[in-house]
């Protein structure tokens, strides 16, 4: 059974830091991507991050650029997005989800996710 299990999402002021983690199992993880969608409240779901668990490529939204890091320790079988200067407008469910990583990390992200967590709620104070 594919599990996708998000944590570390919370309550943060603007400018603050925090680390999601999302620990995968049930797949081969060396062989996919593993990424990161959010919705915000009202809004559509937008993917922000990916990396390959093949070659450590990734792929940042323009949006978080230069803010967010995605890595991946792969004998944990473990993702991390490390999220800082955060905004009001990072508010919102991030979602990790897995695909094979066939093609570039954002064709990937938008295209061909397979399996998606349950999300973890970041909230940014202003």
């Amino acid at each position: 059974e594919v599990q996708l299990v998000e944590s570390g999402g919370g309550l943060v002021q603007a400018g603050g830091s925090l680390r999601l983690s999302c620990a995968a199992s049930g797949f081969a993880f060396d062989d996919y991507a593993i990424g990161w969608f959010r919705q915000a409240p009202g809004k559509e779901r937008e993917g922000v991050s990916c990396i390959s668990g093949i070659d450590g490529d990734t792929y940042y939204v323009d949006s978080v650029k230069g803010r967010f890091t995605i890595s991946s320790d792969n004998a944990k079988n473990t993702v991390y997005l490390q999220m800082d200067s955060l905004k009001p407008e990072d508010t919102g469910v991030y979602y990790c989800v897995a695909g094979e990583a066939v093609g570039s990390m954002w064709y990937v992200l938008e295209y061909g996710m397979e399996f998606w967590g349950k999300g973890t709620l970041v909230t940014v104070s202003s």
